[in-house]
């Protein structure tokens, strides 16, 4: 990297640097080459060292001995509860009943073939009691050490202050004080008192009010559901003259419309062919299909002539036609 700056006359102006252009690296792709490279670089810069411990040293707990006890129970109680646990997650299987008084248990092979045990090893336990982990001591206060000299001033009595003398404008003013706040106190506790009875005065007032407000409101209602019931009777007086007008009105209609019932209702029946002549329906029933069947029977008597005789007229002209030609 290279430095430009200016000259020192000019202290005012700003400086620049530039460096010269470099190619980026090329990364690798394997993690054993990443580490490598990490492992071999120096740190520049100490903020980046992970022996450097960063923070306020002074700001360190230190752990006492009752701090260890205490992280010890701690581990004890976690341990036991994995323990239990994984009791909890085992199968249930039945134990071996305790043994009757006068006898004991003894480990016995159950295998098929009996195994004589020639090699047995022998087990003895020791255990050994460690002292808890003990930190550093705590660090002592720093006290800079004493520099200079000391000197040292006699005063004899009634050189340097004057009871008498000194005390009197303190007792004044402590006296002056004294009476002013009383004075203020007083003159707080008679305002209090005013603003009490205005208070009382005001309350009375808004309740007189409120007991008048109170009263209108009532009023109003009680004109209020009045209004309502009469408008109620009224709406309901209005619905049952329109019910009769409209009963009138349809009991008019309907002794009208029955007037020509009978009448119609007959016309209607003659149309339609209830009140019929019996010799007209008998014609109608009977004679006029015969007749139309024998109308159809002659007809396909007729047109069965008319195509043998076409039949026969079309075999004489094929039989004629080489002698013609």
């Amino acid at each position: 990297m290279a430095l430009v700056s200016h000259s020192q006359k000019d202290t005012n102006e700003t400086y620049t640097f530039s460096s010269r252009p470099r190619p980026v690296e090329n990364r690798s792709k394997y993690r054993e080459a990443l580490t490598e490279k990490a492992i071999s670089s120096n740190y520049g810069n100490i903020m980046y060292d992970r022996r450097v411990i960063r923070g306020n040293t002074y700001a360190q707990r230190f752990m006492s001995a009752d701090d260890l006890v205490e992280i010890q129970r701690q581990q004890e109680i976690r341990r036991r509860a994995a323990a239990r646990k994984k009791k909890s997650r085992e199968p249930l299987r039945s134990a071996t009943p305790e043994a009757v008084e006068g006898r004991t248990h003894n480990v016995v092979q159950t295998e098929l073939y009996l195994e004589e045990l020639s090699c047995i090893i022998d087990v003895s336990h020791t255990e050994c009691q460690t002292d808890p982990l003990l930190d550093r001591p705590a660090t002592p206060l720093f006290i800079p050490a004493k520099s200079g000299q000391d000197v040292a001033t006699q005063v004899e009595e009634g050189e340097l202050f004057d009871f008498d003398r000194e005390v009197q404008p303190l007792l004044e003013v402590l006296v002056g004080k004294t009476i002013e706040q009383s004075l203020l106190e007083v003159m707080e506790e008679e305002e209090l008192a005013r603003l009490r009875a205005q208070q009382r005065a005001f309350e009375e007032l808004r309740n007189a009010e409120l007991a008048e407000l109170q009263r209108l409101q009532e009023q109003e209602r009680r004109r209020r559901e009045e209004k309502e019931r009469r408008m109620a009777q009224q709406r309901e007086t209005l619905k049952r003259e329109q019910e009769t007008v409209e009963k009138i009105a349809a009991r008019a209609y309907t002794q009208h419309y029955l007037a020509d019932l009978v009448p119609t209702v007959f016309k209607s029946l003659r149309t339609h062919g209830f009140f019929q002549d019996p010799v007209e329906k008998d014609i109608e029933t009977n004679f006029f299909p015969w007749l139309m069947a024998e109308v159809h029977s002659n007809l396909d008597k007729r047109n069965t002539a008319r195509q043998l005789l076409d039949t026969l007229i079309q075999d004489v002209v094929q039989k004629k036609l080489p002698l013609y030609t």
